[in-house]
């Protein structure tokens, strides 16, 4: 297993799924006020996701310092549909926020899509998220669409944002 400085990058292990709704919970009902029916799709569909993942053309990557989750990606090749590769549950953790460690799992993504052969990736955020977005963009992702469209329940602007293999 790979390790940043104390992080341990694995793929799924047991608590996975909660840890990582949990993470996703507090950080954007703390600063976006999301409530239950985020939490609830993350939860959902992040395990949907690893039921039917495939380990050769999917990523899941997460992020550990003990048995603490303090991050994660996703790279959803199977699922994405015509837009290509879908990019999911990407977040770091207060404790882990400025370690680098946003950016190791970016790249670990970016490279398991140029690896595979993935032509374009793709994912959904919102405004306002600026060091996430500064992380994207480094890695070669372009705002193409922005929306009044609110998948997430908090009164966000719902951005789309796209990755073409160099």
């Amino acid at each position: 297993m790979p390790h940043v400085s104390s992080h341990t990058v694995e793929g799924y292990r047991p608590g996975a799924i909660g840890s990582l709704a949990a993470l996703h919970a507090a950080y954007y009902s703390r600063h976006w006020n999301f409530g239950l029916p985020f939490e609830a799709k993350v939860a959902s569909e992040l395990a949907e996701f690893l039921v039917r993942m495939d380990p050769v053309r999917d990523l899941f990557a997460t992020a550990w310092t003990g048995d603490r989750l303090d991050g994660s990606i996703t790279i959803d090749v199977s699922g994405g549909g015509e837009r290509g590769a879908h990019l999911r549950w990407f977040i770091v953790g207060d404790a882990a926020r400025g370690s680098g460690l946003g950016g190791l799992l970016m790249d670990r993504a970016v490279a398991h899509c140029d690896r595979s052969g993935v032509r374009s990736c793709w994912l959904t955020t919102f405004a306002g998220l600026d060091a996430a977005r500064a992380l994207y963009q480094r890695r070669g992702f372009a705002l193409v669409r922005e929306s009044d469209v609110d998948q997430w329940g908090g009164g966000v602007r719902e951005q789309l944002f796209m990755r073409e293999r160099p």
